[in-house]
């Protein structure tokens, strides 16, 4: 490490504390609570505006015929997960925080036990799948990021094509 620039040694220090948090994780929460009721409020309204952007997205790609092309359709797709995913969390959130329906109760060290009171056993399942949102969050960032690759690529042959050698 003598050798090394700071900017090297900095970058590693940075490497060396990152996976010192994946491999000492104190806490995996896949849906974050909230505190106080306005902050919940704040932020239910923006998982409700972020599902109406996204159908406003997906509106105008298709109005558009952007979807015609790949990337597009791949930012469709991501815009659609989106919509999945917020209203996913937006459940995980009213079932958890607002409703206060279900009762999680640590059974062993990697084990939970979630009981629905007076609901019926299928809420406790419902309030398990919502609290699974990255698996809809994640195929949503994947898209969009193969779209805008997409696009990018697109416009770097566009470009080469009208622009000789």
């Amino acid at each position: 490490m003598h050798g090394s620039s700071p900017v090297t040694r900095l970058f590693r220090l940075s490497a060396l504390a990152v996976a010192a948090g994946w491999l000492l994780p104190a806490a995996a929460l896949a849906v974050q609570e909230h505190g106080a009721p306005e902050g919940l409020y704040t932020h239910q309204g923006a998982h409700l505006f972020f599902v109406a952007s996204m159908g406003l997205l997906i509106y105008w790609l298709r109005q558009r015929l952007l979807v015609r092309e790949a990337g597009w359709r791949y930012i469709q797709y991501a815009a659609l997960f989106f919509i999945l995913w917020n209203i996913d969390a937006f459940t995980a959130h009213l079932l958890d925080e607002q409703l206060d329906v279900v009762d999680i109760q640590p059974v062993g060290e990697w084990m939970v036990r979630i009981d629905a009171g007076d609901f019926p056993p299928a809420m406790a399942m419902l309030y398990y799948a919502a609290k699974l949102d990255h698996l809809l969050c994640v195929p949503a960032m994947l898209f969009l990021y193969f779209g805008l690759r997409r696009l990018l690529k697109d416009a770097g042959e566009r470009h080469s094509e009208a622009s000789p050698p």
